[in-house]
């Protein structure tokens, strides 16, 4: 049996905007339910995440302490937010509380990578992470601390030579990306819709790093409307590719599912069944490249009932080797639950219905590039501005 570990405490439910805001909370509940209810969990060892060294000093590893320090002060009296760092806006509202919970979901994937590295668990899942947004100095995008910079950090800090971050959200990875834009160790790489049209307004194709890590950022910037074939060529025709050549000792990868058609804050047309499709992929290429060491993370995701509980029990699911298959029946009895806390019915099934078997079928870079096509051509820019650096060859590899 692999061993996995599953970050999960009801406490991680307190990361909570408010009613209105689109990163609610039910989201994690469903999820954890859902994956409870088709036996996911079970096949998993769960973790409550605990504080590195006991306390929250972790958070400077990455965080300007006087960031910190303006959290706290936001945390104990929201009327304290500081907008200049990003507290108390529309994105990122204050409450009470914020500091503490923000910390306990970055010490989850802190504990994941530490478990992972340790050889406690060959892969880990801590779907409430995945907060790439924030920045070293403010919070940005519904994120506060940014786990998934903490967690590379320790890797950085406790023998890995090299880590890969592979960001699937729809929107660009910047937070991430922008700590670790100079440093040759980390190699971050992003597919999202393009930032003409979709915040953060970032990740384009000639943005590779720093002068001293030229080629470890890499960002594949999509058109509106791209969907699972397109997609998936895409991502089939960087990410393995470039990850391979880093030659990392550990892959951390952010599984943000707000690339779904109904998710209500962009613009891609996904289906769970390419998330499905992608999640494996992730998972394949950690055992190619890394002897099986992978964090994944949860990230962003607005569709509250029909997508995220859905996508993010696959993502765990394949995490255990034991994926669900796409026509699994939902279990009545979480539809029961769904219905009583939203007055919705809930999906039905496992999947939407496109895939044929339990995979989204897409047409090979290999087969042949059309330069005029939009997604092709922002594949070939991408190509073109970062494989030389990882000595790839930009027509063959």
């Amino acid at each position: 049996m692999t061993k996995v570990d599953v970050t999960w405490s009801d406490r991680l439910l307190g990361y909570d905007f408010g009613a209105q805001h689109p990163m609610n909370p039910v989201r994690l509940d469903l999820t954890r339910r859902l994956s409870d209810a088709l036996g996911v969990l079970g096949r998993a060892n769960v973790v409550e995440p605990q504080l590195p060294g006991g306390s929250d000093e972790f958070l400077t590893w990455v965080h300007d302490p006087a960031y910190v320090q303006a959290v706290r002060e936001a945390s104990a009296d929201p009327a304290m937010a500081d907008v200049r760092r990003g507290l108390g806006t529309e994105d990122d509202p204050a409450f009470r509380g914020m500091h503490e919970i923000s910390t306990l979901i970055a010490a989850g994937t802190v504990n994941a990578c530490e478990r992972v590295w340790t050889g406690a668990a060959e892969h880990a899942v801590n779907f409430c992470g995945g907060l790439h947004h924030a920045m070293a100095d403010r919070a940005s995008g519904f994120c506060i601390y940014n786990d998934a910079a903490l967690g590379i950090h320790w890797l950085l800090e406790h023998g890995a030579e090299r880590v890969a971050y592979v960001d699937l959200d729809v929107h660009h990875g910047d937070g991430v990306e922008r700590i670790f834009w100079n440093d040759p160790r980390v190699l971050t790489v992003s597919i999202h819709e393009t930032g003409r049209v979709l915040f953060p307004g970032t990740g384009f194709a000639l943005d590779i790093g720093g002068p001293e890590a030229l080629g470890s950022a890499v960002n594949i910037s999509l058109p509106p409307g791209t969907g699972d074939s397109a997609w998936l060529r895409a991502m089939h025709a960087v990410i393995p590719q470039v990850v391979a050549a880093f030659e990392p000792d550990v892959l951390v990868s952010q599984q943000g599912c707000d690339s779904h058609y109904a998710d209500p804050l962009a613009h891609f047309a996904l289906t769970v069944d390419a998330q499905r499709t992608a999640y494996e992929t992730i998972h394949d290429l950690a055992h190619e490249v890394t002897g099986g060491r992978w964090v994944a993370l949860g990230g962003g995701g607005y569709e509250l009932v029909d997508v995220v509980p859905r996508a993010w029990t696959h993502l765990t699911a394949v995490a255990t080797h034991r994926p669900v298959p796409l026509d699994t029946p939902v279990p009545q009895k979480w539809r029961d639950y769904v219905h009583q806390i939203t007055d919705r019915q809930g999906p039905t099934v496992m999947g939407d219905g496109v895939a044929e078997g339990d995979r989204v079928w897409w047409r090979s870079w290999n087969v042949g590039v059309n330069p005029e096509d939009p997604l092709d051509h922002a594949v070939l820019a991408t190509r073109e501005a970062v494989f030389p650096h990882l000595g790839l060859d930009v027509w063959f590899d």
